[in-house]
């Protein structure tokens, strides 16, 4: 029988007793915090069913501009789908130890799957409780995913290329919102070229408060579909305050938030926002986002529809691939790295 509680959490087991000994006023506060929580604000939820509905496009863009979340219903993905994705990432890490340790980072034998662990339990004022299986999407390459985990390979890739449909879909409705008439393949490459999805696992904590699931970041993408299971734990900084919003799971909903890089094509019409994952004590979550990429080498700034009635660029051109570099090398620094591309 698979060793559910996974890599953090055998890590962390090791460092767990040194770590609730520490002083209360080394500990920092975490999301549940009750004064810290908006109860009467959420963010919107969109019925997609006709995405051809001019509605339906003014709901999504205007969800973009004012939250930078929002989650979709009736997109096209069934509950067959989302299930059976789910239940892939959870036989992943069913997996004993050992098989699981064969895609670790550095240690896999493909460069497109690797097993990770974000923390740093020594450096953190809050541990991360989280382990995540990251799979490169590369469409029509067969040999970008021979050597992916048999018991989830096949599930993932029918999970892509489902859900690129629904993807292309959002970033036509939120690019018709800067007025961009029509997505050709070099700007698609610059929108969604390397797609990158991942299970991501968070084992029963025995102490959450002195955890975290995952700290506070935006993401670097140009937008980001998320699937939650139904044990939630999602929390969104709210537009004013150091407040936070749930995200309550929704029956057959995904999550979708603005990316960096859509904020900087859209010279800040669009904003991308801090958002964080908290533990759980009693059960074992899994997420799967899909991190919708830009090509590698992908130039991105302003796009020359916003600009064309002379509005000033906010930011430079910058190559993808350097603003990866340096988001990861910040560690979680909130909005802060998106000073590398600002003018």
């Amino acid at each position: 029988m698979g060793d559910h509680q996974g890599i953090a959490g055998h890590f962390l087991m090791d460092f767990y007793c040194w770590r609730v000994a520490t002083p209360s006023d080394h500990r920092v506060a975490t999301i549940t915090d009750p004064t810290k929580i908006v109860t009467e604000d959420s963010i919107p939820i969109i019925d997609v069913s006709d995405w051809n509905d001019p509605k339906v496009t003014e709901s999504i863009c205007e969800a973009a501009r004012k939250w930078g979340f929002f989650q979709i219903v009736n997109h096209g993905l069934t509950l067959e789908d989302l299930d059976k994705i789910k239940d892939a990432g959870h036989r992943f890490f069913g997996l004993p130890k050992e098989e699981r340790a064969k895609y670790w980072k550095g240690k896999s034998p493909a460069n497109t799957v690797s097993l990770s662990t974000s923390f740093s339990p020594h450096a953190e004022a809050v541990l991360e409780w989280k382990d995540f299986l990251s799979f490169s999407y590369v469409s029509g390459d067969p040999e970008a995913a021979a050597l992916w985990p048999p018991v989830c390979k096949f599930q993932v890739l029918e999970y892509m290329e489902k859900a690129k449909i629904v993807i292309k879909r959002l970033l036509e409705a939120l690019l018709k919102g800067l007025n961009v008439k029509e997505i050709d393949q070099a700007r698609e490459y610059v929108l969604m070229g390397s797609p990158v999805i991942n299970f991501n696992y968070y084992p029963r904590c025995p102490s959450p408060e002195l955890a975290a699931g995952v700290g506070p970041h935006s993401d670097i993408s140009t937008i980001t579909v998320l699937l939650q299971d139904d044990n939630g734990g999602l929390y969104v900084r709210a537009t004013e305050g150091d407040c936070w919003i749930h995200v309550p799971p929704v029956n057959g909903a995904l999550v979708v938030n603005v990316g960096d890089t859509l904020q900087i094509l859209s010279n800040d019409r669009y904003k991308s926002v801090e958002h964080r994952a908290v533990a759980n004590r009693n059960k074992n979550r899994i997420s799967v986002p899909i991190f919708v990429d830009p090509g590698p080498d992908a130039v991105i700034g302003p796009l020359p529809e916003v600009l064309e009635d002379g509005e000033k660029p906010i930011y430079r051109e910058i190559v993808f691939s350097d603003y990866s570099k340096y988001f990861f090398s910040k560690g979680y620094e909130g909005k802060k790295t998106m000073d590398y591309a600002r003018i």
